[in-house]
């Protein structure tokens, strides 16, 4: 199953936007259950120590997901955005995203520079998709409780999300999934798209998306160094 590792003398922590550059934003959208909350937990974790980072969350009426981030201590509450869309999750996240872009820019006032924004839908289907107006890159998270047909569903999320995130791996004996049916179904539905597969009670860091949140920000630097140079 995909993992990836920094290449041998590469540094593992991936370098900082220069002051004044716009941050990386990452969308992460998945049905409700998935774990979404929980993997952004996970990744803040991970990258808090590297990264100036911050989120947003999504939710129609409440805010529970920024408020578990928030219980769980990953991030100051000054990094920690919840919006209360009052609307189907998609609408916010594509449709209409003035309320995600307003936290992005409150967020990015109040904290000076950011190198990573990580917004969180509210829990959608598997329509579920990020206008490319609010985010560079989109992780979509789907979980073997669902069972193992999931991937075979397709729909835009799993089919052209950036990274699609197949998750409680520890729960597919329970539900009789076959990850190697899971596998073979996604690799059909997205082709080169890269495709992990994650079990937080085991990896409570999530290294595989973490790694490869790094790997975009040392591409970015590199193409930013090109074009400098």
């Amino acid at each position: 199953m995909p993992h990836t590792h920094p290449e041998p003398g590469v540094d593992p922590h991936p370098p900082r936007v220069p002051d004044g550059s716009p941050a990386l934003r990452i969308g992460i959208g998945g049905p409700v259950g998935s774990g979404k909350t929980a993997l952004v937990a996970a990744l803040c974790r991970a990258l808090a120590d590297e990264l100036r980072l911050a989120v947003v969350t999504n939710d129609i009426y409440t805010t529970e997901d920024a408020d578990f981030l928030l219980r769980n201590g990953v991030l100051p509450a000054e990094r920690v955005r919840a919006v209360e869309t009052g609307c189907c999750p998609h609408t916010a996240i594509r449709d209409d995203i003035s309320a995600n872009l307003d936290a992005i820019e409150e967020l990015s006032e109040q904290l000076g520079t950011l190198d990573l924004v990580l917004v969180e839908s509210g829990g959608d289907n598997l329509t579920a998709t990020f206008s490319r107006g609010l985010v560079d890159q989109q992780i979509f998270v789907v979980d073997v409780a669902g069972g193992d047909k999931v991937p075979r569903k397709g729909g835009p999320g799993v089919s052209t999300a950036d990274l699609l995130v197949i998750n409680k791996t520890d729960l597919a004996p329970l539900v009789n999934a076959d990850l190697s049916v899971m596998q073979r179904d996604a690799a059909a539905r997205r082709g080169d798209l890269p495709t992990v597969f994650l079990s937080l009670v085991r990896d409570p860091k999530a290294t595989p998306v973490a790694d490869w949140i790094r790997g975009l920000l040392r591409e970015r630097a590199q193409a930013s160094a090109a074009v400098a140079g």
